[in-house]
């Protein structure tokens, strides 16, 4: 009952309409290609190298656009930045439906990655207005259950799908689940953010503002941003990591492998609300640091696990470390970004990160091909404990505990 609760008030929240709603359909619309997507590549009869690039082909788009989606978000305003990023992904992704040759479907994801560093950016600039220093972090602890909640159910909505009506027609309901975003963002998202900017040298403009952050915010960036690669590398590591470890050393199913990720991700969710209090009511960086000092150790475990058991604990440490920073990232960004260059800002920060999200596998099986499982995961132990101390002594606090929080009533009138 507890729980109802707390999904009524998140309903009736000011930022359900514009921020949460759109968010657990395009999640819902990520999770469909999971289990389809994979399939979908290997039907062209190509090698796995191939494979892997066209699945990799959204992230390599979302870090080309990440840094000019911030730029942007200057002239075209949180709402239409928003809008083309909704766009691009679902028509892009719908085209999938029809296209012949592994190279168009690597063209396509790679413009549906563009299209989802301009919506996450304008996203990210947009709850970084519209909440308030002392509410921030509960609202994007929120966000973030409501992604896992998308990305839970988008997965078996897709595989009952395509087994149903064939590996192409989820991207159809990819495109349709994204114009529903796009609709209740047209309908219920209202910024005060002026009209776009119309200068006369554009390229200047472009560039100068970009620097002029760069120039400005580098040491934040700097030490901030490091924190941020070395926990996103974690937090993406561990999901290649645990299975691999499973299968190839412990000699699990997959079945069992399966049963093991989906508990480590339920403690997961079950700190997306305490996360959000803890941010709020005693510093952001009393979440960060136990986030990735808890997944750090959950890591070091995985090698010290003869079978299921043991493997099933560290995964749910890892888990719960990770439900501890539920919204972290997000909430420092937004906390750090300058009002007057938020866009710019936000798009570095969102780019450092997705370099980190990279990085995590590839890290995982450079390591793994030069020595063994166990030391990669090691290694990656090694990057949450790094990313912990980089947060505990070289980034400030941001939570401004003398701000009074506003009531219900003043959110809705900031959304």
């Amino acid at each position: 009952m507890h729980h109802f609760g707390r999904l009524r008030a998140l309903i009736r929240h000011p930022l359900f309409l514009p921020f949460y709603l759109p968010s657990l359909l395009y999640s819902v619309a990520q999770g469909l290609l999971i289990p389809t997507l994979p399939l979908y590549a290997a039907g062209f009869d190509v090698s796995y190298s191939l494979i892997g690039l066209v699945l990799a082909g959204d992230s390599l788009g979302t870090m080309l656009g990440d840094v000019p989606a911030g730029v942007l978000l200057r002239r075209l305003g949180v709402k239409r930045a928003m809008l083309l990023g909704l766009g691009l992904i679902g028509l892009t992704t719908a085209a999938l439906f029809v296209a012949g040759s592994i190279a168009q479907v690597f063209a396509l994801r790679l413009l549906a990655g563009v299209g989802n560093a301009s919506y996450r950016v304008a996203r990210h600039a947009y709850v970084a207005e519209a909440t308030a220093n002392g509410n921030r972090g509960r609202a994007l602890a929120a966000f973030g259950g409501v992604m896992r909640t998308g990305n839970f159910v988008g997965p078996a909505i897709g595989g009952v799908v395509a087994t149903a009506f064939g590996l192409r027609v989820p991207f159809l309901l990819f495109g349709a689940a994204s114009a529903l975003a796009a609709v209740a963002v047209l309908r219920f998202l209202h910024t005060r953010h002026p009209a776009p900017v119309i200068v006369q040298n554009r390229a200047a403009s472009f560039g100068g503002h970009l620097l002029a952050t760069l120039r400005a915010q580098y040491r934040t960036l700097a030490a901030a941003g490091t924190g941020q690669l070395f926990a996103q590398m974690v937090r993406t590591g561990r999901r290649v990591i645990i299975p691999l470890y499973a299968a190839e050393v412990i000699g699990l199913d997959a079945q069992a492998i399966g049963l093991i990720m989906s508990i480590s991700a339920a403690v997961e969710l079950t700190m997306v609300y305490p996360a959000g209090l803890v941010m709020d009511q005693i510093g952001r960086k009393f979440a960060i640091v136990p986030c990735f000092f808890v997944q750090a150790l959950g890591l070091a475990l995985v090698p010290l696990s003869g079978g299921f058991a043991g493997l099933l604990f560290a995964a749910s440490v890892a888990g719960f470390g990770n439900g501890l920073g539920s919204g972290t990232m997000m909430t420092l960004g937004a906390d750090l970004a300058p009002k007057n260059a938020r866009g710019e800002f936000l798009g570095m920060w969102n780019l450092i990160g997705d370099l980190g999200g990279t990085g995590g596998p590839v890290v995982a099986g450079v390591v793994a091909d030069i020595l063994v499982l166990p030391a990669a995961a090691l290694a990656l132990a090694g990057a949450g404990f790094a990313s912990a101390a980089v947060f505990a002594w070289f980034v400030p606090e941001t939570l401004h505990r003398q701000r009074a929080i506003p009531s219900t009533s003043q959110v809705s009138e900031r959304t």
